[in-house]
Order: C-alpha cells, then sequence, then structure tokens
C-alpha cells in the first residue's frame, strides 16, 4: 500500500471511531429517569421528585453498585442557592436519598462520590 493511501485509509478509520468516543461521555437518561453522568471510573444518576433526592451509582458497564460502598455528597442549585446535601443509602442499599430544603424542579449541581479506598470522583448534572 502507498504511503499516502496507508494514511488516508487510518484517517477515515479514526473518523468514524471519533463519534463513539466523543459520545462515550455525554449525559444520556438512566434507568431511574434522571440523568446518567460520568464520576471518574463511576457513573452516577440523580433523581430529584418533590423535595426528595436520590442518587444511583453503577459502574462503566452500567451494573447497580452498593450505596454502603461510598458516601456522597450532593451540592445542588436549588431555587438560586447552593445546597450541600449529605446522602444516606436507603434502608435496601440500593441508592442515596436525602431531603432537599426545598421543591426540586430542575436537577442541577455536582455529585461527590468517595469509595472506602477515599478515592473522591464528581460528576456534573446539569
Amino acid at each position: 500500500m502507498q504511503p499516502n493511501r496507508r494514511m488516508l485509509v487510518i484517517s477515515m478509520g479514526m473518523l468514524f471511531l471519533m463519534p463513539a468516543a466523543v459520545m462515550a461521555h455525554e449525559p444520556r437518561k438512566g434507568p431511574n429517569g434522571g440523568e446518567l453522568v460520568d464520576a471518574g471510573s463511576y457513573h452516577v444518576e440523580v433523581v430529584g421528585k418533590g423535595t426528595v433526592l436520590e442518587v444511583f451509582v453503577s459502574d462503566a458497564a452500567d451494573k447497580p453498585l452498593k450505596a454502603s460502598d461510598f458516601k456522597v455528597l450532593a451540592i445542588m442549585l436549588i431555587d438560586g442557592k447552593t445546597h450541600r446535601i449529605t446522602m444516606e443509602p436507603t434502608a435496601d442499599g440500593s441508592r442515596f436519598s436525602a431531603t432537599s430544603p426545598a421543591a426540586i424542579t430542575r436537577v442541577r449541581g455536582a455529585v461527590q462520590l468517595t469509595d472506602k479506598a477515599g478515592k473522591t470522583a464528581t460528576g456534573r448534572v446539569n
């Protein structure tokens, strides 16, 4: 294969792969109706219903992880004010839950995860 043709084939291949790489980090709808975003090597889904805020944590393959393996702090913009909300694991251990100081009309802010090893990761929700 000629050098110029080889470069053309490589370039075309990269063009086809680039959209997949870009889309891998785009927020998307999660299985619980919230926005699913990256937080380090984890995925975080944040759901707001009335005054209840819920956070679901999953691995990179979207497999749910136990809430007992993490500590979660939500820093949310609610009614134009920033609120730091310490999330608590639910009794069944499938998610985190907390009561918001006001009704949540739009989920917007950041979620900070800390795993058992002390490693911290943040996911931003818009």
